[in-house]
């Protein structure tokens, strides 16, 4: 198995955590879809990261997907997310949450970074949006009392979390008060301390 993409990358973080957390060996190509573009358009005509390739050759080329092929490669028991209802969908939402949230960062980033005019009614509606999902994911952290999102497992809604705010705290330090989300803190600081999350992990690097 391959994984491409930088792990300053949300998306192929969550990935190459979940790849180590399952004990699969993969090899991993960094390659920028900025710098190395030409390397992954012909195994992914997006252009973007993480794209994986499975043991068969099979391309997957998006993080969810890629999970989803992981995880029914393993029993259930063993798997990152509830395999059966109310649990699997209220793990699949803050997994969702926590993605749209790394995408609504990128999406500023590039707003702010990449273009000569920055658009200041799709940059605010970008942050109100972060925001908002913050406020919502630190209420519903505040009323867990395990230790992950879901039981004393850790699983991919507690990688989701951690990843995206990682990216959102480096690539915009402004937009999140931690003194606000003292549980989302607290997650993320325990996750981040976690061996998988130390090796998986790299600072974020602006595209230049």
């Amino acid at each position: 198995m391959i994984l491409i993409g930088q792990y300053d990358s949300p998306f192929v973080r969550r990935v190459g955590i979940a790849l180590r957390l399952y004990d699969m060996p993969f090899e991993h190509r960094p390659w920028s879809v900025f710098g190395e573009a030409e390397k992954i358009r012909p195994l992914n005509p997006l252009v973007r990261v993480p794209t994986f390739v499975a043991d068969d050759a099979t391309v997957l080329v998006d993080s969810a997907s890629i999970l989803d092929y992981l995880d029914y490669r393993k029993p259930e028991a063993k798997r990152l997310v509830p395999a059966t209802e109310p649990a699997r969908h209220k793990a699949l939402r803050i997994m969702a949450l926590g993605m749209g949230l790394a995408e609504k960062a990128v999406s500023l980033f590039y707003e702010q970074r990449l273009h000569d005019q920055i658009s200041a009614v799709w940059a605010e509606r970008c942050r109100g949006q972060a925001i908002g999902v913050i406020e919502t994911l630190e209420t519903e952290r505040t009323g867990t009392s395990t230790t992950y999102w879901h039981g004393e497992r850790i699983g991919h809604a507690d990688i989701a979390v951690a990843a995206a705010l990682r990216f959102l705290s480096e690539a915009h330090p402004q937009l999140i008060d931690w003194r606000k989300a003292p549980a989302l803190e607290a997650h993320c600081a325990h996750c981040e301390a976690l061996a998988v999350f130390q090796e998986i992990s790299q600072p974020f690097i602006p595209p230049t």
